[in-house]
């Protein structure tokens, strides 16, 4: 390889270093000096090519890892990343040819085999896609030491060997790590080839389970869990998983208690007690001031310990300079978040707002691109701890820091722990409370929190109220066109709700099923597993009468088709406690109209705001008996029904939902406001 010269070696080297203790930015920064004196050193250009793959930015990866190999064409790894990074961008036949390439230059290099497998997955090879797969495992364990060496051909013999278990545990790993590269079956046949191998590998057993449950086959799920913590009962982690599972099939009162064991083993686990934190506003029987209490529990045991190393802030106090502003999130993705941030960023006012994205996503997409081109700094921080980006974001001199994510799947609460920012807000994951004494606001409006309540009683932070809505809405597709009245066609009125079905709790079943008594022969289409999952959902409705074939299951589709369904939707029904908020607003885009509840907890008077912001009270119940009674008077409307099918998308789009210039300047004043007041404390 070619050596540089001697003033660029302690610069690479460094380079190395801060690469190896995540400090990316640092590294990025010495490789690109390395290249800029010797533009054909291959070893810079590849870790240039490592780092642009771990931030997503594929092509320019495939850029660099392009430059190592033909800079230095006999070396294998240089030819395997290239391969990896091609497959990442679809340039397929490309990545076979330098996979080839590579295993011809080093038959042995076992992560050659493992990309070519992902390569014959994605390119519907199945069998040599395990075949290349289980080429790895062996050439892994051909790495290990001692008795452990050696080649798994011997393992007919019956009685257990070392390296069969060797093979079973390396078939195991690999078969977790393509299901993090999103080729599920493949995964699981991999991870039972290996518990054919040995039985008792709870590792996989739990990742089975995971599987299953993205594939929303959560009651197999969950026996693969547990069969996982009969093995191994350490997996404490597990419990959660379990919890996550009942969850997922509206089970929420078994799904709470599950979450609390699971925290119970692991008490200082904050993802943990952030997501009992989260599942209580789906429980019923939990209030307000119940969720407050956890939330205030998860700060006290998991931030609070943090408070003595928050240095003071130096921020310039003037109340109307441009302000820096940080949106941290892991959603920066196709994600329903971005149905709300994108307007929001295409009409902030970059004269009086500097804007900045703290990004932890870990696989990013064409919407990750989208948001970081409407910004004026990207920061990537998915491979930084909590104290590494609350140090980037500190360092960044930002103002107003807005956490968009709470206590949902991959927060960052422990980087608003440790305040990086003068100014902390939550907003848009859901509207709520963090529970942080450090999160010094929440956004919400007048209708989620008529004014005059006693916020304090229900909310850590203090609430900032935007005049119309806590939600501005971009459907972010304009392909799929909203279609004549269905029952016009059918002959029968179809109900629906396409949330997920977590929100599905017993009571919301009891309720829906008096809608379809009131309306013989109605339907009702529900997103829900399909398959053996299906059984028990039907089962559910069975129990209060109502038979299985006036249920229609559809499982997690693509957004164009998951927006077709509302064609055969005539009316949808909310659920409760915790209403629709992004897929209510898909609905009504799609000229179907929902009937909503008022809650008691904030999350549940989402539909109140949605329906009065679009001039629609009369959607609105306070009572189960006004709720049937306003689903089943629809339904015998159908001129009703058909006004609202045809002028529902055009109120949307003249209404506060989607007055994206109108909602940011309110947001900006909610800002500038909470600006002022710090510049004028002490």
């Amino acid at each position: 390889m070619k050596k540089l010269t001697k003033d660029l070696v302690p610069v690479l080297r460094a380079a190395a270093l801060h690469h190896q203790s995540g400090e990316l930015a640092h590294a990025e920064r010495l490789y690109r000096e390395v290249l800029a004196h010797d533009p054909n050193h291959p070893k810079a250009a590849f870790l240039l090519g490592v780092l642009g793959m771990g931030s997503g930015r594929f092509d320019e990866a495939v850029e660099m890892f392009t430059r190592a190999a033909t800079l230095e064409p006999s070396e294998a790894v240089f030819h395997m990343n290239l391969g990896g990074a091609l497959r990442r961008v679809g340039r397929y036949p490309e990545a076979a040819t330098a996979l080839g390439r590579a295993i011809a230059l080093k038959p042995d290099l076992a992560e050659a085999h493992y990309h070519l497998g992902l390569l014959r997955a994605k390119t519907n090879d199945p069998n040599g896609a395990i075949a290349s797969l289980e080429r790895a495992a062996e050439l892994k364990i051909k790495r290990l030491p001692g008795p452990l060496r050696g080649e798994h051909e011997r393992e007919g013999r019956a009685e257990p060997r070392p390296v069969l278990a060797a093979f079973a545990r390396a078939l195991a790993e690999i078969g977790m790590s393509v299901g993090l590269d999103g080729e599920t079956e493949t995964a699981m046949a991999l991870l039972r080839r290996a518990l054919e191998h040995d039985a008792n590998l709870g590792g996989a057993h739990c990742e089975i389970g995971n599987m299953l449950a993205q594939l929303d086959r959560h009651d197999e799920a969950i026996a693969s869990y547990r069969r996982a913590l009969e093995i191994d009962p350490s997996l404490t982690g597990v419990h959660g998983n379990v919890a996550s599972a009942l969850s997922a099939l509206g089970r929420i009162d078994e799904a709470i208690p599950a979450y609390r064991r699971s925290l119970a083993m692991s008490p200082a686990d904050a993802a943990q007690h952030s997501s009992l934190v989260f599942h209580l506003h789906f429980d019923p029987k939990c209030d307000a001031r119940a969720i407050l209490e956890e939330a205030r529990r998860w700060d006290e045991r998991h931030a609070a310990p943090l408070a003595g190393a928050i240095a003071p802030h130096r921020n310039d106090r003037s109340p109307e300079r441009r302000l820096r502003v940080g949106y941290v999130s892991p959603d920066f993705r196709h994600h329903a978040n971005s149905h709300f941030f994108l307007p929001l960023l295409a009409q902030h006012d970059r004269r009086r707002f500097e804007i900045f994205c703290y990004a932890s996503v870990a696989s990013p997409d064409d919407l990750t691109d989208r948001t970081r081109e409407r910004v004026d700094h990207w920061r990537n921080v998915v491979s930084l701890d909590h104290a590494s980006a609350a140090a980037v974001i500190r360092e960044d001199g930002i103002d107003v820091l807005v956490d968009l994510t709470m206590h949902a799947k991959h927060n960052r609460l422990l980087v608003f722990a440790r305040k990086p920012a003068p100014v902390q807000i939550a907003w848009l994951a859901y509207p709520g409370t963090t529970g942080l004494s450090t999160m010094d606001y929440r956004i919400t409006d007048p209708f989620l929190d008529p004014p005059g309540s006693d916020d304090r009683d229900v909310y850590a932070e203090a609430s900032l109220r935007l005049p119309d809505t806590f939600w501005c809405y971009d459907p972010l597709t304009s392909d799929v066109e909203v279609d004549a009245l269905p029952t016009r066609s059918k002959g029968r009125v179809t109900f629906g709700c396409l949330n997920a079905f977590c929100k599905v709790n017993e009571g919301v079943v009891a309720l829906w099923s008096r809608v379809l008594h009131e309306e013989a022969g109605s339907r009702f289409v529900l997103l829900a597993g399909a398959g053996r999952a299906a059984e028990p959902v039907l089962a559910r409705f069975e129990a209060h009468g109502i038979a299985a074939d006036r249920i229609e299951l559809v499982g997690r589709q693509p957004r164009p088709a998951y927006l077709a369904t509302y064609r055969d939707i005539d009316v949808c029904l909310d659920t409760l406690p915790y209403n629709g908020h992004t897929t209510s607003l898909d609905a009504l885009w799609m000229g179907v109209p929902v009937v909503t509840m008022v809650g008691q907890t904030v999350v549940g008077r989402a539909g109140l705001g949605q329906a009065m912001n679009l001039g629609l009270p009369e959607l609105v119940a306070r009572t189960q008996d006004e709720y049937v009674a306003i689903a089943a008077g629809l339904a015998k409307d159908l001129d009703r029904l058909a006004a609202l099918r045809a002028s529902l998308r055009a109120r949307m789009e003249s209404s506060p939902l989607m007055d994206a210039p109108r909602f940011a300047r309110n947001l900006e004043g909610a800002y500038r406001e909470a600006w002022r007041r710090w510049c004028a404390s002490v």
